[in-house]
């Protein structure tokens, strides 16, 4: 498959490149800026310099031609303010749909956030509060298009511990850990799976092999 990435510099975007690369597919991540692209060139995917909080949709369409699917992985990140969960977390992830539905790319996933789907709770950092917000717009944005076969996937919280390819994947799991290693696992496997088209599903840390919890929750 050709699947394109937006936030490819991301780490769990890194590192899923190089699991779709070390495979065999074609990879291209989307970044922000020219020095980033060596990075993506180390984890075999092609990069693609787009600024998705300034490009117009047939910008980022031209770069989805041709794709297989499309994965939304990007954020405004750690230390950005409220202003840059809207431009990013929201608007960029439903330019990244527009794109991918004016490109013909019908297979779409996206990396949420647990939570997404309810008002943080009182007493939320307002940041944070407004990264769940946004996240939720975004979903729900996504889940509304007849024109994409989304697949949605929350992670718990996320951590740079080693994967060790066993997790617990279903459509409400509570909330643990998971490393960043298996989160890119498992989006790879849903990306071959058709049957998680239409679901929302929560990540954690568990017990089940990668490939048996994605057959799993489908089953």
């Amino acid at each position: 498959m050709r699947i394109v990435i937006a936030g490819g510099h991301g780490q769990i975007a890194l590192r899923l490149e190089r699991l779709l690369a070390g495979r065999g597919d074609e990879v291209a991540g989307i970044v922000r800026r020219p020095e980033q692209a060596g990075d993506l060139l180390s984890a075999g995917a092609e990069p693609v310099v787009c600024d998705l909080e300034t490009a117009t949709v047939a910008d980022v369409a031209r770069h989805l031609e041709g794709a297989d699917a499309a994965v939304f992985a990007a954020g405004a990140g750690p230390g950005s303010g409220i202003e840059r969960k809207e431009t990013v977390d929201r608007g960029a992830a439903s330019l990244f749909a527009d794109a991918a539905e004016a490109a013909g790319v019908r297979r779409f996933v996206v990396v949420s956030s647990m939570g997404a789907d309810t008002e943080p709770p009182a007493g939320t950092d307002e940041v944070f509060a407004a990264y769940l917000r946004a996240k939720g717009a975004a979903d729900a944005d996504v889940r509304a298009r007849s024109g994409l076969d989304w697949t949605i996937l929350r992670p718990g919280r996320l951590t740079d511990a080693p994967g060790t390819g066993l997790v617990r994947l279903a459509e409400s799991t509570g909330r643990a850990e998971i490393p960043r290693d298996d989160v890119a696992a498992v989006l790879a496997a849903l990306l071959d799976e058709p049957r998680t088209i239409g679901r929302t599903l929560e990540l954690i840390g568990g017990d089940t092999p990668v490939e048996e919890a994605v057959r799993a929750v489908v089953g």
